[in-house]
């Protein structure tokens, strides 16, 4: 597949582009500064309409004017680029950001013909991971019918892209996926990180003890890109076990006593639940901390 891809510049979008490119496909990053990485680029700003239907429709590099056939057209638009988080600039700002340059990227995917897009929610829109003080789940595992009632800008903007989607797809019939993805892990984060989180599990608490690795979040891209017909539909993405070395009963008897558990979980069973995904699009992440701390 031939794809756009926004936001490949950070650290979630690289390791997809490549493992997309591993796969076969033809990736093309839209960001605002180089990724470094062996692949197509337009250094664009995606808070401006204009630039990104102009991007989405204009030639990308110089081996596709050789077949003088027009400019290619994209299968898909994988949308990852976004102010990662609050506390960078303003809330306002972050907000602004993230909203306008979601409308702007599934406007003009929409308007071009192009029939899929896949977008990057978030953990956070269950409203735990960015609380002032502390909200715990309305209950365990976290799957994507708990409600999404957030209190921060970065999480507002990610439940208002959900909303911008769902619009878009009831009008167009195409199909968009939202990933709410959990905290995205490098490989080499294991050794460098991990540790720590062994030492403290309470560290973990706002990341809902979970965690994906950005090797099987590329995964689950093409997962997405291999699924059609879906409509519009949201994915919680995570690894299956928690980011802790306690078990899920150490952790409920810590952190959740009192909360409702909808379901008996393995001992080292992830809270943020991914089995939509693996029931939908055949998401079956492969990596663990486990495999390099034992």
């Amino acid at each position: 597949m031939r794809i756009f891809f926004t936001g490949g510049s950070g650290k979630a979008g690289k390791h997809a582009i490549t493992y997309l490119q591993g796969q076969g496909h033809t990736v093309i990053n839209a960001d605002i500064v180089p990724s470094g990485l062996d692949v197509s680029e337009l250094l664009i700003d995606l808070t401006d309409a204009g630039q990104v239907i102009g991007a989405m429709s204009q030639f990308t590099d110089f081996h596709e004017l050789d077949a003088g056939t027009g400019v290619p057209k994209y299968d898909a638009v994988v949308h990852f680029a976004a102010v990662p988080r609050v506390m960078i600039g303003t809330d306002g700002e972050c907000f602004r950001q993230n909203t306008i340059t979601t409308y702007n990227v599934i406007e003009a995917a929409v308007k071009l013909g192009i029939p899929k897009v896949i977008f990057a929610s978030s953990e956070t829109t269950y409203a735990v991971c960015f609380a002032d003080g502390e909200i715990k789940p309305d209950y365990i595992p976290i799957d994507e019918d708990h409600p999404t009632v957030p209190h921060d800008s970065y999480a507002m903007s990610k439940i208002c892209n959900e909303a911008t989607a769902k619009s878009f797809q009831a009008r167009t019939g195409i199909d968009i996926y939202g990933l709410r993805i959990n905290n995205v892990i490098e490989p080499h984060e294991y050794a460098q990180n991990f540790p720590a989180f062994m030492e403290n599990p309470a560290s973990r608490r706002r990341n809902i003890f979970a965690y994906i690795d950005a090797r099987d979040l590329g995964h689950m891209v093409d997962c997405c890109l291999k699924t059609d017909g879906l409509g519009y539909q949201v994915f919680n993405v995570a690894n299956d076990d928690m980011s802790v070395g306690i078990t899920t009963g150490e952790v409920i008897a810590h952190f959740y006593e009192g909360v409702p558990q909808n379901r008996k979980m393995r001992p080292d069973e992830t809270f943020y639940a991914n089995d939509k995904a693996k029931a939908m699009v055949g998401f079956a992440p492969k990596h663990s901390w486990r495999d390099v701390l034992g």
